[in-house]
């Protein structure tokens, strides 16, 4: 098969790379070059892939009808489609986008037969390439759904390696964490809790498979921190204080963590002494105006 194109010193692309290229062309798909990216230098496949072929990978987050309608409005407006997806092939037959689902979906409901695409020869790199996601921006819940799908397929893939040895995938331990809140309960607090789970959360030093039962025990511990939160909540709501930040207001004043100190206490102390905190929290005390102003305080800080 000879290749559209090739790079200016015409050197002959791995037999790898010409051979993933001719199952595109037998999974029914188009090549339309060969060639080597400009930073790495590493070869890689320009191409129309068949649209009914590919899919996201089974560990990002969940679609947003909201972003897919509004991309399916431009694409419209402007008449054609300007934007590839990344994909890999994971297997002959099946590619897999890990930044590109939304304008998947928006051609599947235009109708279109294929989808351009820039094949990365390398499956490994889909874990990789999610963190320039910028398709649509993650919230929280998203972005810690991602990180525990991604965990999941991980452990089954690499059951010898380590949260650490993944940490650029996962950016921060803290999600993980919060990924198994959020899988249970999809409208978990995590925003309240994420400023103390930063804190303390780190990555586990036993194996993938090894350290998702202690994941497991840490969501459990803030599950119930979480469960003495909803208590204290329902008081201040039954004396009329029904606040948008009052959670956060709550953790900030029985949170064990002080700014001032250097030594942090482990996960397991931090959050048992919250929900010995809040337990022991006196509802009676807090006056809507006080959230109100550390709410107004909070958002200062964060412009």
């Amino acid at each position: 098969m000879t290749p559209t194109w090739w790079t200016p010193s015409e050197a002959a692309a791995p037999r790898e790379v010409t051979a993933l290229a001719e199952q595109v062309e037998r999974d029914g798909g188009q090549t339309l070059a060969i060639y080597r990216e400009p930073v790495g230098d590493r070869w890689q496949i320009f191409c129309l892939l068949p649209i009914d072929k590919v899919d996201a990978t089974p560990y990002q987050r969940d679609l947003s009808p909201a972003h897919v309608k509004r991309l399916v409005e431009v694409v419209r407006k402007v008449d054609r489609f300007v934007d590839p997806i990344v994909a890999v092939s994971p297997e002959p037959g099946v590619y897999w986008t890990p930044n590109g689902n939304h304008r998947r979906t928006v051609l599947q409901k235009l109708k279109a037969k294929y989808v351009p695409a820039i094949l990365v020869p390398e499956p490994e790199v889909a874990y990789l390439i999610l963190a320039l996601n910028t398709e649509k921006a993650h919230n929280l819940k998203e972005k810690s759904l991602e990180v525990i799908r991604m965990y999941r397929r991980l452990a089954e893939e690499s059951p010898r390696q380590t949260e650490e040895d993944f940490a650029f995938q996962f950016e921060a331990p803290h999600f993980i964490t919060l990924g198994l809140l959020y899988e249970e309960n999809k409208r978990f607090a995590g925003g309240a809790f994420g400023p103390i789970l930063r804190r303390v959360d780190k990555f586990l030093k036993p194996t993938l498979a090894k350290a998702l039962p202690e994941r497991q025990e840490r969501a459990g511990l803030v599950r119930q921190a979480d469960e003495a939160l909803a208590a204290v909540v329902a008081k201040l709501k039954k004396r009329g204080i029904n606040h948008p930040y009052v959670k956060n207001y709550v953790l900030a004043r029985t949170t064990p963590l002080s700014r001032a100190r250097k030594t942090l206490p482990s996960f397991e102390q931090t959050f048992q002494k919250l929900k010995d905190n809040l337990e022991g929290f006196d509802a009676s005390k807090v006056r809507y105006d006080e959230v109100q102003r550390s709410a107004i305080m909070a958002a200062a800080v964060a412009e």
